[in-house]
């Protein structure tokens, strides 16, 4: 016990003074029980330690794949800190714990003086294990570096998150101002290749390898877990994703994948699913709403341009970078679903056709709400820079 709360003291210190993610000013602290969900990488463990040096309150970090748990209930465990006098219980990773959803449900019914905040995996289903907290729970989810945020962690600025509207109505103005906080050319491909993620402010030259591991543990030692997949499954999803990673966006054939990768069309479908809900890749379907893993999307993404860069360091096709930015950056705070004409529709309300300076508006011409976003420094009238849908988070 003392080994954990000497612990718990070292990692508050250590990432005190560290700048804070979008998401940190989004959650609802007073709460009881707080869920924060996000792929590996993105931060979590910072934030959770960051709120840690500011409460008033004791609170003690427990991180759930520590040995101590692998023999350690949890419940006991808390039972025989709150005899100590905390109050607070940052758990971090649950679900490298077995009991995750039985314990954290048993803890909030039976303690109703104390504060959980525990973290876990994109693929977490807090209504799926042994109790169901999606009534108990305020869930968040943590996404990776928007361009903004990336900007102020590695320029040292503090530029604030931009509304929609405000892009699509004040584009022409707010662009120049941005344009002189920083490089556009430089700093745009640079995030581009390595800036979705945190850690890059400290792999330097090892990020992609960094990024390559991420990407090998989340399917090891998150998904195929927790998803309770064969090892044969697993190496079907990996065989799948490399197939995907080498023609993205990809307009996808089930029934050819299921015989190239020689498994069942209903597995294929599993997969990208729990691939999509992992945040390896993005699914662009036709709705958001209450759509079942059996219905193929319409396209398949890489989940961020990084991984673009990853599988293709030297052939990425500058297209597909484009689109992966756009459905990426947008698709962290608004709904975007397939049309029938363009790229992307946003919020069932705005169409967007994204590419390059020379892209004309042929095929949005007359629709209303149409825009292009464009891979150029500053735009006019419906040509909106791409780089400015990194300002929304």
């Amino acid at each position: 016990m003392e080994r954990l709360i000497e612990k718990s003291e070292r990692k508050a210190n250590l990432n005190r003074n560290l700048k804070r993610r979008y998401l940190y000013e989004q959650i609802g602290w007073d709460q009881r029980l707080i869920m924060v969900l996000g792929y590996r990488g993105t931060g979590k463990t910072t934030l959770l330690l960051q709120y840690l040096s500011s409460i008033q309150r004791q609170g003690i970090y427990l991180s759930l794949d520590d040995f101590f748990f692998e023999t350690n209930r949890l419940v006991p465990t808390v039972d025989t800190l709150y005899g100590m006098g905390y109050r607070v219980f940052l758990l971090d990773e649950v679900h490298r714990y077995a009991w995750w959803s039985k314990d954290i449900k048993q803890l909030h019914d039976d303690f109703p003086d104390i504060q959980v905040v525990a973290t876990g995996s994109s693929i977490l289903d807090i209504s799926k294990g042994s109790a169901d907290l999606s009534r108990r729970a305020s869930v968040y989810h943590l996404e990776g570096l928007s361009f903004r945020e990336y900007l102020n962690f590695n320029k040292g600025l503090n530029l604030t998150k931009l509304g929609l509207q405000e892009i699509l109505s004040n584009h022409h103005v707010l662009g120049p101002q941005l344009l002189d906080t920083f490089d556009f050319h430089a700093d745009f491909q640079d995030y581009l290749r390595y800036g979705y993620f945190p850690f890059f402010l400290e792999s330097g030259n090892s990020y992609q390898q960094q990024l390559q591991e991420t990407i090998q543990l989340v399917i090891d030692t998150d998904i195929a877990p927790f998803e309770e997949l064969q090892h044969a499954t697993t190496r079907t999803m990996k065989k799948l994703l490399f197939v995907l990673s080498e023609s993205v966006p990809f307009t996808p054939n089930i029934n050819k994948l299921a015989e190239k990768l020689e498994t069942q069309r209903n597995t294929i479908l599993r997969l990208l699913d729990i691939l999509g809900q992992a945040r390896i890749l993005q699914l662009l379907k036709t709705s958001t709403k209450g759509i079942s893993y059996l219905q193929k999307p319409e396209k398949i993404y890489l989940h961020n341009p990084n991984f673009i860069y990853l599988f293709s360091p030297n052939m990425a096709n500058i297209g597909n970078v484009r689109e992966t930015f756009f459905f990426n950056q947008v698709g962290a705070v608004h709904s975007v679903t397939a049309p029938k004409f363009g790229d992307f529709i946003v919020d069932d309300a705005y169409l967007f056709e994204v590419g390059g300076a020379s892209k004309t508006g042929d095929q949005i011409r007359g629709i209303p709400n149409a825009y292009l976003a464009l891979d150029v420094e500053g735009g006019g009238n419906n040509r909106i820079p791409l780089w400015l849908f990194g300002m929304l988070y």
